[in-house]
């Protein structure tokens, strides 16, 4: 899930125009432009818009840089690490534009950090850093790198290096960069960059309030992707009530995401059941690519330190008691308040 968000943070730092100009024969070949029509057709897999990139790219003799590039960006949303380290090598191998070589480097990195699940091996990790070391060489303004490299150090337990490299990383980034605060976060404790964080976010609630959650510090989050014409989201409604009532006044929030089209009927059903808790509709699914989400009702729980706890998807789960220890936990962890009781 978390990998999506860097994709698209490497794609802005990163952002060559594909099927740019090219002095290549194959661009006039009529077997060539019909496989990347067919790959532009938005009604189709994400298999079928690989095997037409990947034939176009055969076609080309393999030298087909904007192919490779779009290969290695199906490759990585799939999750086939394996073969995107191969597409990422054939990049590198073929391509002469800096940018080029640093997206292959970039997204190498990332096949490796992520091998095996996101279990990689000490091996792995140590080819992973040397890879994000190498794009922000060829590519120094690629931020992200730098944030992997801080991420990729830490899982091997070099933290005062991460420290060092999540440091600059927030020195360097700008005030609305997307890992800013995280990075702020393992700069003050790399250990927590071992963790399996929720993906980081900052949306517009239904009120006009910002939400971003890596400002939650300290409270737990329950995210609830539904909709208002999903049966069993409205089955579960009323559990969504009880919950945010019953954990009002405590260290507790929780942020509702919709798949809803229609922002008319969305805040009518929002004003008519009375649902005053943070509000999102995420026209556009980004969010819900972020957090892998295809089947809704789907929670996530997020303890206070941002680390992703648990996933529940469908009707019937036991999200109350998850959020009564983890709200208990927050609640020991907090200083008290000087002159203060608990709910005052």
């Amino acid at each position: 899930m978390h990998r999506l968000l860097v994709l698209s943070a490497l794609i802005l730092s990163l952002c060559p125009s594909l099927l740019t100009a090219q002095s290549a024969s194959y661009l006039s070949d009529p077997k060539f432009q019909k496989e990347v029509a067919a790959a532009a057709e938005p009604r189709q897999f994400a298999s079928e818009r690989l095997g037409h990139w990947k034939k176009a790219n055969k076609i080309a003799g393999g030298t087909c840089v904007d192919c490779l590039r779009q290969i290695i960006e199906l490759e990585y949303r799939s999750g086939d690490t394996k073969a995107e380290m191969a597409s990422c090598e054939d990049l590198q191998r073929v391509a002469t534009n800096p940018a080029d070589k640093a997206f292959g480097s970039m997204m190498r990195g990332s096949a490796l950090f992520h091998a095996n699940r996101d279990r990689p091996k000490p091996e792995q990790l140590e080819q992973a850093e040397a890879a994000f070391r190498e794009t922000l060489a060829l590519s120094p303004g690629t931020r992200i790198a730098r944030y992997m490299e801080g991420r990729t150090l830490a899982l091997l337990h070099r933290d005062e290096d991460a420290r060092t490299i999540f440091t600059d990383y927030v020195k360097a980034a700008p005030a609305g960069d997307r890992y800013r605060l995280r990075a702020q976060h393992f700069a003050e404790s790399p250990a927590l960059a071992r963790a399996k964080m929720a993906p980081p976010f900052t949306v517009t609630t239904a009120d006009g309030k910002q939400f971003t959650l890596d400002d939650m510090g300290g409270r737990v989050v329950l995210v609830d992707f539904w909709a208002t014409w999903c049966g069993p989201c409205n089955v579960e409604l009323p559990h969504m009530q009880k919950i945010a009532q019953e954990f009002a006044g405590q260290p507790f929030v929780l942020i509702s995401v919709s798949w809803d089209k229609d922002a008319a009927k969305w805040q009518e059903f929002l004003d008519k059941h009375g649902m005053r808790w943070a509000q999102y509709r995420d026209v556009d699914h980004q969010l819900s690519e972020a957090y892998g989400v295809d089947a809704i009702p789907h929670y996530f729980t997020i303890d206070s330190d941002g680390v992703l706890q648990s996933e529940m998807i469908g009707s019937g789960s036991d999200i109350e008691g998850k959020l009564r220890k983890l709200v208990a936990r927050a609640q020991e962890a907090r200083p008290p308040a000087v002159g203060k009781t608990e709910g005052q």
